[in-house]
């Protein structure tokens, strides 16, 4: 067992050559790798979490795209899911690119398997050139404050950071797309965050109802049903560019998008009759 979990980190973080694709674009997608793993992703959107997309027709198709979504989890299963959702579903075919954390960039085992099929560190410099090189892209601007959520606080937004998606939006003429995921927030239910754990450790350690008590198992995510709801687009075309630098706009803006967010989410979570089923 331990030769095999050996051969695949070697293997996932890069160092074996072998499968490793040429084509590996400037942020490390690897088309082959998850080309590859499309077999999983399709299982996993199909059957383990039996996501169903709603929306997707009403995200355009020859814009510059910024999704902004609630934070999910720790790991980083809601960007996987909304970009395959698009991928799958939108008549384009493209699949946007979800940014990261800090910390899971850092993860010598996670990093590069999340890098090669779409992953990128999540920074202001980094989504400005995905979307200046044509790419669309997923934001999460809860951050770390999103991830953590207990389950009792599940669904209820947290504060955005300071807003520099709008800015972000307003500088590259993006079209930002509120997307409210409903499902990902019980994949690891979040029952206790040991309170020094992110600082002794450097990973944001959580207790839920199978971790650390089924061991490496409590590390299966639970086949919760998922909803993913794109909303209306918001679109900056008759924005002054001088605007992305003004904090009262960002700021009215950022939290216009929030509140979208979450009235998408009140909405998705009234509509199912379990977490469980649909």
């Amino acid at each position: 067992m331990l030769e095999l979990y050996e051969g695949l980190r070697q293997r996932i973080s890069g160092g074996e050559r072998a499968g490793i694709s040429y084509e590996i674009d400037q942020f490390g997608l690897d088309p082959e790798y998850l080309e590859r793993a499309g077999g999983l992703l399709d299982f996993l959107y199909d059957r383990w979490w039996r996501v169903r997309a709603v929306g997707v027709s009403d995200i355009p198709e020859d814009e510059p795209v910024l999704f902004v979504a609630n934070r999910s989890g720790v790991l980083p299963y809601d960007g996987l899911m909304i970009a395959h959702a698009v991928a799958r579903e939108h008549p384009t075919h493209r699949r946007p690119r979800f940014l990261i954390a800090d910390w899971l960039a850092t993860l010598p085992f996670w990093q590069p398997l999340l890098t090669r099929i779409g992953g990128v560190r999540a920074c202001q410099e980094n989504a400005e050139r995905l979307l200046a090189s044509g790419e669309w892209v997923v934001a999460f601007p809860e951050g770390q404050k999103g991830a953590l959520k207990r389950y009792h606080d599940r669904y209820r937004l947290q504060r955005f950071g300071r807003g520099g998606f709008v800015s972000l939006a307003v500088r590259r003429r993006a079209v930002v797309v509120p997307v409210a995921v409903v499902g990902g927030e019980e994949v690891h239910p979040v029952l206790y965050l040991p309170p020094l754990a992110p600082h002794l450790l450097g990973v944001p350690l959580t207790i839920t109802p199978t971790f650390p008590l089924l061991g490496p198992l409590g590390l299966i995510p639970l086949p919760s049903q998922w909803r993913i709801r794109f909303g209306e687009p918001i679109r900056f075309d008759d924005v002054a560019s001088e605007r992305a630098d003004d904090p009262l706009y960002v700021n009215r803006t950022r939290e216009r998008v929030r509140n979208t967010i979450q009235d998408l989410l009140d909405s998705e979570v009234r509509k199912r009759r379990s977490v469980w089923t649909d």
